[in-house]
């Protein structure tokens, strides 16, 4: 739940931090969302070093006086530090800073330069990065220096509202001190000595408040350090107390360091690599992508405000449409304890609130972006897990029962939760001219595709439990994708290129666009929210937004390339695997695929199904070394000074798999194979004890701009025999802990195999059935 960071004054930043040393540091804030976008969330509780001050009453305590910049090192770049458990900056103040946390508390060390006689800290309850505080509450316990606290904040990506609380507990390090020598509350840059509560203030009026306190320096040594252990709570200020006593007793830095380090090296290890051959970046890529991946959702079990529950409660869903196409497949390989905790609280959201959660921050609900993307995240647990479920706590029954409520029931607002359930059923599609009350008439082809993959993931599910009805009833929903495809829509500049999914006015079906409810077509260009769109649209969450596509153009995987469940079927209505081919080389050759959108990321691997796995093999590793590397811009959806715009999460599992050479199905038992970037690759599964091990024989490295190499699959053997297809892996080969060897080829033709059998599955084609 704590990310303890960072926070700059740098205009849009998302996530606190800025690499830019150019940008003032504001505070060290405790809570965070990485890689979200919309407004700033969770920079709460932001604690300030003051090395010195005139006087208390000259203290600068507003943010916009009290910030300063970092130190620079000799490459221009801030002296900052940071590893998993532990961040470090030094500021210009001569103040050096280091960070550590548990889960719901974080430890701060501040040591202060020599000169600092009266060393300083500013508490900061207001700023949040949004300046949305309503209610705000401070209080100082003037005979221990306990700062508690918290306010009512803004949500940052939808329309609700949290409160969060804090408790800010003070020690010196190598001595002891029993009280601060002065302390007093704040208002904007007005500290007001030996007040201990806002209600003594007229706070009414302005918008920043807080606590500062004086400590005795050291008498032991030139500097002084002071740790500030801080305490945080969705539920009051008395638990934020209770977190930091139990998860931080003694105010001991190094060790909670080391409790830290030791937990991610046992997650990360789970998943080896062979390093012999490779490039020391790759190896760091993988290592902090895969770190990455772990950052949300977070653990906020024990803290949920809105009801009493003894199920895992997980929060930071930033957003399931992001991260339910590689993450969760991710933990499926080595997490699967956690990933079964986070279904359960899932599960238990929709228990409590009807529907499954699908944005979701600060314990509240954000705005959908695509359809219920919970019910292939539920699917990809129980077709991995399923005979695994009840001793993970997860209840068939109502993991079905939840799956059941996104795909029946209609939610008064489909804007926060579940779908647009009952015009989906009468229509079999979501027209663009039915305005009916509980949410906006916009994003219509992209929530019929996503509500397509939803239902196939449910009908996975229905086929374990031996529901056949049902099996029959949402496989037929999931080929609802073609009541959106027009096959008289063509490229502009292009008429070889033609049908796209839309909302057309015309009844023959070729591209996916927005359609009315009596069958007519509306018409989107399908350059329409591209590089090539002349209008420059953006298809972002408008009401206004009428051309029924949500953050990519029809052209893009997302609407006229994105069924997962039945590529088959998208490749006969596009003419064959040539004219197929061809589409895919168009949007890659003419910019429509876009590196930092999770729509784009299955399309380097679609040549797959078309027969050319080679093909597929080498556009991820162009994608890879064009777009990833490990500098503070190597991560794509983030901006030229690092700072987070597009799910961590998403990206890094993203990242993960194409270095691992694969790319997953979620909900269903099959990876798409490509060769990793390492000659082994061992994935250890705690759930069945056994340990996975990927071979690529003849490797011979990579490619530096990822073209050409001996790094296409000519044949896969499992376990010593023949495999029928170089294309992909069935979930088999994880649970036995099998032994996958690969043999690689410079021949960039190598096909999926002989047969049908060596294609991925299609539903068309009897896959998944």
């Amino acid at each position: 739940m704590v990310k303890v960071g960072l926070d700059t004054d740098s205009p849009g930043n998302q996530a606190g931090y800025d690499a830019n040393a150019t940008f003032n540091a504001t505070g060290f804030s405790q809570l965070h969302d990485s890689g979200t976008g919309g407004g700033t969330s969770l920079s709460n509780f932001k604690l300030w070093p003051l090395p010195e001050c005139k006087s208390f009453a000259s203290c600068n305590t507003s943010m916009s006086v009290r910030k300063t910049l970092r130190k620079v090192l000799p490459d221009g770049s801030p002296d900052d530090a940071g590893s998993p458990g532990y961040f470090a900056t030094n500021l210009s103040t001569g103040v050096q800073v280091e960070l550590t946390a548990s889960r719901r508390t974080a430890l701060h060390r501040y040591t202060f330069p020599p000169s600092s006689r009266e060393p300083r800290i500013v508490v900061d309850i207001t700023n949040d990065g949004l300046t949305s505080n309503t209610e705000p509450v401070v209080n100082v316990n003037t005979a221990t220096g306990r700062v508690t606290g918290g306010a009512r904040f803004a949500s940052s990506f939808g329309p609700g509202r949290y409160n969060v609380y804090t408790c800010v507990d003070f020690k010196g390090d190598g001595y002891d001190f029993k009280a601060p020598t002065e302390y007093g509350v704040w208002l904007e840059n007005a500290p007001v000595q030996n007040s201990t509560q806002l209600i003594q203030l007229y706070s009414g009026f302005l918008s920043e408040m807080g606590a500062l306190l004086t400590f005795p320096p050291s008498p032991n040594s030139i500097h002084t350090t002071i740790l500030a252990r801080v305490g945080v709570s969705f539920i009051s200020s008395d638990q934020a107390c209770a977190n930091a006593e139990s998860e931080i007793p003694n105010f001991d830095f190094d060790e909670t360091v080391a409790t830290a380090r030791e937990i991610w090296n046992e997650l990360l290890s789970r998943i080896q690599v062979d390093t012999q051959g490779v490039d020391k970046e790759i190896t760091e890529l993988f290592y902090s992508s895969l770190y990455r991946t772990h950052i949300s959702p977070a653990d906020y079990t024990g803290e949920n405000p809105n009801w009493s529950s003894t199920e895992p409660y997980y929060d930071s869903f930033y957003c399931n449409w992001d991260t339910y196409r590689t993450l969760y497949p991710l933990m499926s390989l080595h997490d699967p304890e956690v990933f079964a905790r986070i279904v359960r609280g899932m599960i238990n959201i929709q228990q409590h609130e009807g529907w499954l959660p699908e944005c979701r921050g600060a314990t509240v609900q954000q705005f959908i972006q695509g359809g219920s993307n919970g019910d292939p995240i539920l699917g990809e647990f129980f077709v991995k897990f399923y005979e695994h479920a009840s001793a993970l706590n997860v209840s068939a029954d109502d993991l079905y029962t939840a799956l059941l409520a996104d795909a029946e029931e209609q939610p008064p607002n489909w804007n926060l939760q579940g779908r647009q359930a009952t015009v989906w059923k009468q229509y079999n599609f979501i027209p663009s001219d039915i305005y009916g009350s509980g949410g906006t008439a916009t994003k219509q082809v992209s929530r019929t595709l996503e509500h397509s993959f939803g239902d196939f993931a449910i009908s996975q599910v229905a086929k374990i439990l031996n529901k056949t009805d049902d099996v029959i009833k949402y496989q037929a929903r999931a080929g609802n994708f073609i009541n959106v495809w027009n096959e008289e829509v063509t490229l502009p500049g292009n008429s070889s290129i033609k049908g796209m999914m839309q909302a057309s006015r015309s009844h023959s079906l070729t591209d996916l666009q927005p359609r009315f409810a009596d069958g007519q077509w509306s018409y989107t260009d399908p350059r329409h929210c591209s590089v090539n769109d002349p209008l420059l649209s953006t298809c972002y969450l408008d009401a206004t937004n009428r051309d029924g596509f949500y953050e990519s153009s029809p052209m893009v995987v997302y609407y006229s390339q994105y069924v997962p469940q039945d590529t088959a079927k998208l490749i006969l209505l596009q003419g064959g695997n040539e004219s197929f081919i061809n589409r895919l080389n168009l949007i890659f050759d003419q910019n429509y695929f876009d590196v930092t959108d999770e729509p784009s990321q299955q399309i380097p691997f679609m040549y797959h199904y078309a027969n050319r796995p080679g093909l597929s093999t080498q556009r991820s590793r162009m994608i890879l070394a064009e777009s990833y590397n490990t500098t503070v811009s190597g991560l794509p959806g983030n901006d030229d000074s690092g700072k987070s715009c597009e799910s961590f999460s998403a990206m890094a599992s993203y990242a993960v798999f194409y270095l691992m050479g694969m790319y997953p199905l979620p909900a269903t038992r099959q990876f798409l194979l490509a060769s990793p970037y390492f000659p082994k690759v061992t994935y250890y599964n705690p759930i069945f004890n056994t340990t996975t091990t990927i071979i690529a024989n003849n490797f011979r490295g990579n490619p530096q701009n990822g073209m050409g190499g001996t790094v296409f699959v000519k044949s896969v053997t499992i376990d010593g025999q023949p495999w029928h297809s170089n294309c992909y892996l069935d979930w088999d080969v994880f649970v036995s802990g099998s032994t996958v060897e690969l043999e690689l080829t410079s021949d960039i033709d190598t096909t999926c195999g002989e047969g049908p059998d060596g294609l991925p599955p299609s539903l068309s084609t009897g896959g998944y059935s």
